[in-house]
């Protein structure tokens, strides 16, 4: 079990937007006479009590009321044609709460076991074959569209991750494929180095960086396996998570594709040093690590996951550094921030982080980035994680994740309110 994180912590009074806890309830205990007037003060006081009873539990004991879940075990529905899904590096939700996913389809299933009619030649009659890559689900978990793959005009990446909607409509797609690990083939194929954006229908639209192209990065014009995508819609920027080698945060101009800036970990410029062995009792690492994704909260913040050095880093969208938390910061390996994703209350009071190390998704809270709850656990079951690496929100706050690895799978988790942390921390 990981040690409890080193969150940044703040000492200031509760906002006014902020529940109130049992000591703000509580009622006196001492017995008064039964005077008329006093039996009056004691019907109100009975108020009070029931009041209390039916308050919820945390409130009652003086603890943080955190979002609540219940996972709803028959969503999506079944995919038609006998489809099924690869590992999956990317989930979003679009302006009409429709949720989209990006898979890694054939190249992440087992041929002879999962995938037999997708072969060529089939090795299977009956089941089953790769979906394509791109997928859009209404709320009730039904396919409305599906798309992606090679085309003229673009690139399709080797290893597609992270999909992202913006406010426009238009499906962003990252790609992440390494040229090294290519057993057999004679000259490798080049490192997805790109982003795409299409059309909801998927008709292309733009193109940033080009496979194999790979500059360094200070560049410019190129990328270096980009991760996910954030949104400035009144200024025309993407932002994108460049990532898993460049190391940084880069903004484009969303409609030409222009390059607008960049900085790395603290907003520093980026570093092309190389980078030390994530040591959770050392100092915080003064550049970036793996830079997986990037979101845009309603005020204005920018919200950067460094996922090898378990932390989330917060930024003005000029780039200057405004804190950074940490989640499970014991955790090594691929480390524990993959994906975040803010809840739905006008205040964005809450910040969910998927962990695809650790198996669960952290809840903490935004102002603080204090760890306050967590969602589900390692396993198969419903509600249960394998590689959980993607998180989106709808307008109802429902969570939507993807699993990568092997989990190959979307699950919707329905917002119950506000209530008792139910999840451990780290």
């Amino acid at each position: 079990m990981a040690s409890e994180p080193a969150t940044q912590r703040t000492s200031e009074p509760r906002r006014t937007n902020e529940l109130p806890t049992r000591a703000e309830y509580t009622a006196p205990a001492m017995r008064t006479p039964m005077t008329p007037s006093n039996l009056l003060r004691g019907s109100a006081s009975l108020a009070v009590g029931v009041a209390l009873t039916l308050m919820p539990l945390s409130a009652q004991q003086g603890t943080t009321l955190v979002p609540t879940f219940h996972v709803d075990p028959l969503w999506p529905k079944p995919l038609p044609n006998h489809w099924i899904l690869g590992s999956v590096t990317g989930v979003s939700v679009d302006g009409q709460d429709h949720i989209w996913l990006v898979h890694r389809g054939m190249d992440s299933l087992t041929a002879r076991t999962e995938a037999g009619i997708g072969t060529d030649p089939p090795t299977a009659e009956a089941c089953c074959a790769p979906a394509p890559s791109v997928l859009e689900f209404d709320q009730a978990g039904t396919l409305l569209n599906s798309w992606g793959g090679p085309g003229q005009g673009y690139e399709w990446p080797r290893s597609p991750a992270g999909i992202s909607v913006d406010p426009k409509g238009n499906v962003w797609i990252a790609g992440i494929a390494q040229t090294a690990g290519i057993a057999g083939r004679v000259p490798p194929p080049p490192t997805d180095a790109h982003a795409l954006k299409f059309t909801r229908s998927g008709r292309f639209l733009l193109q940033i960086g080009h496979p194999g192209k790979i500059e360094g990065s200070f560049s410019k014009t190129t990328l270096n396996r980009p991760a996910g995508f954030a949104f400035d819609t009144a200024a025309s920027e993407v932002y994108i998570a460049d990532g898993i080698e460049n190391k940084r945060i880069a903004v484009f101009d969303s409609e030409t594709g222009a390059y607008k800036r960049h900085w790395g970990a603290y907003g520093q410029p980026t570093n092309e040093a190389p980078f030390p062995t994530y040591d959770p009792t050392g100092p915080p690492d003064k550049q970036f690590n793996t830079v997986s994704c990037v979101r845009i909260a309603k005020d204005g913040l920018v919200y950067v996951c460094d996922r090898k050095n378990d932390r989330i880093q917060v930024f003005k969208k000029d780039g200057t550094f405004v804190k950074e938390g940490f989640v499970s910061k014991s955790t090594l390996g691929e480390g524990a921030a993959w994906d975040v994703a803010f809840s739905n209350d006008p205040q964005q009071r809450f910040l969910y982080v998927a962990d695809g190390s650790d198996q669960k998704i952290w809840v903490l809270r935004r102002d603080t980035l204090d760890v306050v709850s967590s969602v589900g656990a390692g396993g198969r079951w419903p509600g249960h994680f394998y590689g959980v690496g993607s998180i989106a929100v709808d307008s109802k706050g429902n969570l939507y994740t993807g699993e990568t690895y092997e989990g190959k799978r979307l699950q919707k988790f329905i917002f119950k309110g506000l209530g008792a942390p139910t999840g451990e921390k780290p």
